[in-house]
């Protein structure tokens, strides 16, 4: 298994389940880090999971059909070659340490509410 990342559970919509992918969950934590003035709630679920390389196109859709496009949500993971931050209805992917890569992807977060602070996935 080669693709790893960090969920957030409160960033899928109720209505919207994350389904058909299967990941090897490694720990559930739960966390006081939400950014309250951005909308966001207090309190965080965070899902540590890896999967298999071949199922890394699966989980970026799925993300993108379950994700809240709301207060900024997005769900970071990565390959040993790439980085995918997705967001709702929208996939971005750049190998590691490409700068106009990640640069488009800090782009798009901010314009969708995500707080400077969160933009802070690791490569």
């Amino acid at each position: 298994m080669t693709v790893s990342g960090i969920l957030i559970a409160e960033s899928i919509l109720r209505d919207r389940p994350f389904e058909g992918v299967t990941l090897l969950v490694h720990t559930v934590s739960r966390g006081d880090v939400g950014d309250t003035a951005a909308g966001q709630p207090l309190t965080w679920t965070f899902v540590e999971f890896e999967l298999e390389d071949a199922a890394v196109d699966d989980l970026a859709a799925a993300l993108s059909r379950s994700l809240d496009p709301s207060h900024g949500w997005y769900c970071s993971f990565r390959t040993a070659e790439e980085q995918f931050v997705v967001f709702a209805s929208r996939v971005f992917r750049y190998p590691h340490g490409e700068r106009e890569g990640r640069r488009q992807a800090e782009t798009y977060a901010r314009s969708v509410g995500v707080p400077e602070a969160q933009l802070d996935w690791s490569e």
